[in-house]
């Protein structure tokens, strides 16, 4: 049995990650990748805010920061069919719309934070085993999530995320692997991670980049993480 994964609650920073079952692989061409990323524009930035991410081709990491309950946008879908159905019972006149409060009432209908990963993950598989005609599943049990709780692993997370493919051996530095946010985080092009904030962290853009060139040491992330 897997053990018992933490909510991922309002405010708070969490490590999100998983790999494919068995150690397959998740990702076989670069569309996949593509994909992906465009799944998680679609799912995610309504629930919380992304700091580090990089696909590996059977896992992945991501810092996301869960966002405050007022924050999270309604799901606009449900608040069609709630309005819908509003409609069809003012018309037998048993309530009136100044009764109707949708922040109160429909509050329960916000987007769920597990609910949206799932989602994305979901239909990320759904599309891999048609496409490649495979049955089962593809990611390993339900996604791992770790709360970061001290700042001081902010900086070493953001290390570790984008020297993943350093460590694994897919490159000799993380500017040379293109599905991170290392990239980003030294360009100026737009972006919805939150590409400032993290640079704070190592101060500016060129401590950033002196930090990234310096030869990172993973075990005390691994061993927090539980990876070793």
């Amino acid at each position: 049995m897997p053990n018992p994964q933490p909510p991922l609650s309002h405010g708070k920073f969490f490590h999100i990650y998983n790999r494919g079952t068995n150690g397959c692989n998740l990702f076989l061409e670069n569309d996949n990748y593509r994909y992906f990323l465009n799944l998680y524009d679609k799912y995610i930035p309504c629930i919380a805010d992304t700091f580090a991410w990089v696909l590996m081709p059977n896992h992945f990491h991501f810092l996301v920061q869960i966002k405050d309950e007022k924050s999270i946008d309604f799901n606009p879908r449900k608040l069609i069919i709630k309005e819908q159905a509003l409609a069809r019972v003012e018309s037998k006149s048993l309530i009136s719309s100044s009764d109707f409060d949708p922040i109160t009432d429909f509050s329960h209908e916000r987007y769920k934070p597990e609910q949206q990963f799932s989602n994305l993950f979901n239909a990320y598989a759904q599309a891999v085993n048609k496409k490649y005609h495979r049955t089962g599943s593809l990611f390993e049990h339900t996604f791992h999530r770790k709360e970061v709780e001290h700042s001081r692993y902010f900086r070493q997370l953001v290390l570790y995320i984008h020297n993943n493919p350093v460590h694994h051996g897919f490159c000799s530095h993380p500017v040379e692997y293109p599905w991170s946010s290392y990239i980003t985080c030294v360009s100026e092009k737009q972006t919805k991670l939150k590409r400032d904030q993290v640079v704070q962290w190592f101060e500016n853009t060129e401590n950033f980049i002196s930090v990234h060139n310096q030869k990172e040491e993973v075990s005390e992330i691994e061993e927090w993480l539980g990876l070793q």
